[in-house]
């Protein structure tokens, strides 16, 4: 395998792990954080994005509420869920015009979630060709844009879909 920088990865490589929830402690505060890449918080769900990526734009919506039990969302979780998504969508798509979105919620450990004990669902864009040979030979990924930087350019199309601010 061919080493990629990835200079975002050794905060995770070296890092402390923290104690229970990774999410939990970014929605506490209830409203978006450049430091913890909160883009929206809303009153039942939020959007973070995603700080070791699979892709370029990867988002996460996840209840405010710690759980990870999907079938026992309120009504109003999953609308706003549902709402969130969307906006998602919706703004990735005026922002870095992809191709198209895998969106999808890993459910429990053994369907593939990193952290099974706080839904959370994945919207990442697409692009044709964008399976190359990086991923599939070299089990790399590219990532083009520092997470920041993509921070800095979704946080105001949030804020004016979501939040009624100007963009």
């Amino acid at each position: 395998m061919k080493p990629l920088w990835a200079p975002w990865r050794m905060e995770f490589i070296a890092g402390p792990r923290p104690e229970g929830c990774v999410f939990c402690p970014a929605l506490k505060e209830g409203k978006p954080s450049r430091d913890l890449l909160v883009l929206h918080v809303g009153k039942e769900a939020a959007i973070i994005m995603n700080r070791f990526p699979y892709g370029h734009g990867h988002l996460l919506v996840l209840p405010r509420r710690h759980t990870s039990e999907f079938t026992g969302l309120t009504e109003a979780e999953s609308l706003e869920i549902e709402r969130l998504l969307k906006a998602c969508v919706q703004v990735l798509t005026h922002e870095m015009s992809p191709h198209g979105f895998n969106l999808g919620l890993n459910l429990g450990q053994a369907a593939g979630a990193g952290i099974a004990d706080h839904l959370h669902w994945h919207i990442l864009p697409r692009w044709s060709g964008d399976t190359n040979f990086l991923a599939l030979l070299a089990e790399t990924r590219s990532i083009p844009e520092h997470l920041l930087v993509t921070y800095d350019r979704l946080r105001p199309r949030f804020a004016a879909l979501l939040e009624g601010k100007g963009a």
